[in-house]
């Protein structure tokens, strides 16, 4: 098995470096609220840090599709991940009004059919899986019941993302439930909200080593 490692919620270009030098493959901005939101402007700036080699995420919630437009092009972002439960059309509408790949997200509450994904496994370039957590869009540091979206996960048609919650603790477990294409991960490295800690990122980069084959 083959994983990468994106993260997520950075805010600081030291950080972004660090990221990348440890080995991961996406670099993640938030735009949709919260302690680690960010100006567009401030985000290009965070996600240079990290250099040419991984690919920028933009996180966000319900903006619209001019605004989100629009931050891809000053962020130079290559990814936008849609929360706030994106429907197929608002997945289309904004991959032919930025030009990048798009990730939908699904949060999990309960048990996950994987009849009810189909739709946007055909209209995403990935589904990511994430917790359900009242009041916040993502980067609640909560994981979600890995076994409700196992049968899911073994149907997908396209690329899996797994996150909410993880860790270096954790994140071999969460592999070996649901085999993910990539693992995110954002408060699990964190020493504060928006603060990454190296030493943590290497931590869990190295625990994703020891499940599977970091790409």
């Amino acid at each position: 098995m083959r994983v990468e490692v994106k993260v997520c919620g950075l805010t600081r270009p030291e950080d972004a470096r660090a990221a990348a030098e440890l080995g991961a493959r996406y670099v993640g901005a938030v735009f949709a609220g919260g302690p680690r939101n960010l100006e567009a402007s401030r985000a290009r700036d965070v996600l240079d840090g990290a250099g040419e080699d991984v690919d920028r995420v933009g996180v966000f919630g319900d903006a619209d599709v001019a605004t989100i437009a629009r931050t891809v092009r000053e962020a130079r972002l290559d990814i936008v991940q849609l929360h706030a439960d994106p429907g197929p059309d608002a997945v289309r509408a904004i991959r032919e009004a930025t030009g990048a790949r798009v990730w939908a997200v699904v949060r999990v509450d309960g048990v996950v059919a994987a009849s009810a994904l189909q739709a946007l496994w055909e209209a995403a370039d990935a589904l990511v899986l994430d917790s359900k957590v009242k009041g916040v869009l993502g980067g609640s540091g909560t994981s979600f019941d890995w076994s409700a979206a196992e049968q899911a996960a073994r149907a997908r048609a396209g690329p899996l993302v797994v996150a909410g919650g993880l860790t270096a603790a954790n994140v071999g477990e969460a592999i070996e439930s649901l085999s993910p294409d990539i693992v995110d991960v954002s408060s699990g490295v964190e020493s504060a909200p928006g603060i990454k800690d190296h030493a943590r990122i290497a931590d869990f980069i190295e625990a994703v080593r020891r499940t599977g084959v970091l790409r």
